[in-house]
Parts: C-alpha cells; structure tokens; sequence
C-alpha cells in the first residue's frame, strides 16, 4: 500500500493515507458490486464519502494486491478468491 500512496503522492501532494475501514469499506462495496460499476460511479456509490485521491489510493493497492481487476469497458471486478488461496496453501510447492 505504500508504494501506491507514495506514488499518488507524486502525483498530487495533498492525499492523504487511507485508514484500514475505509479500506474496508470500498473493498466489500466492490465484492458486492463486483462488475457493475467504473471508478467514478463506484466512488459516488459508496456508504461514505471518501476524498478522491483516497479512493484511487485504495484502488492502486487492492489491484497491487490482486483483489481487483478492470475490465476493458472499465468496470471493476472482484477477482480475490479466499477458497482458493486457502486450497492453494496447503500444498506443499506453493508458498504464499
């Protein structure tokens, strides 16, 4: 996450660190919605305000962490799979 602040910071000196709720938050607005909204129209759709070189903070980092995806049109997708992940550990050639 932090090189994604970091990088944002570059950008646009005054954004600000996300906390982890609202982390939270946009990533369970995204797994609810997963496929139907674009950056713009899922930052005027969640629960709470969050200042928009926050939200693109959070987007850099749930894509670093390969929790999202973008889709060609746009659309963000949930693309974490914790089942998965959990089957995948348990082998032994896998270390994650």
């Amino acid at each position: 996450m932090q090189q994604a602040i970091q990088k944002r910071q570059l950008e646009n000196p005054f954004v600000r660190s996300p906390t982890l709720d609202t982390v939270l938050m946009v990533e369970r607005t995204i797994e609810e919605s997963s496929g139907e909204y674009n950056r713009t129209e899922l930052w005027k759709n969640l629960p709470k305000q969050v200042m928009w070189q926050t939200f693109l903070v959070i987007l850099d980092y749930l894509e670093d962490i390969n929790k999202i995806a973008f889709d060609k049109d746009g659309k963000i997708a949930y693309i974490w799979n914790p089942e998965l992940a959990k089957r995948l550990s348990k082998r032994k050639e896998i270390k994650l």
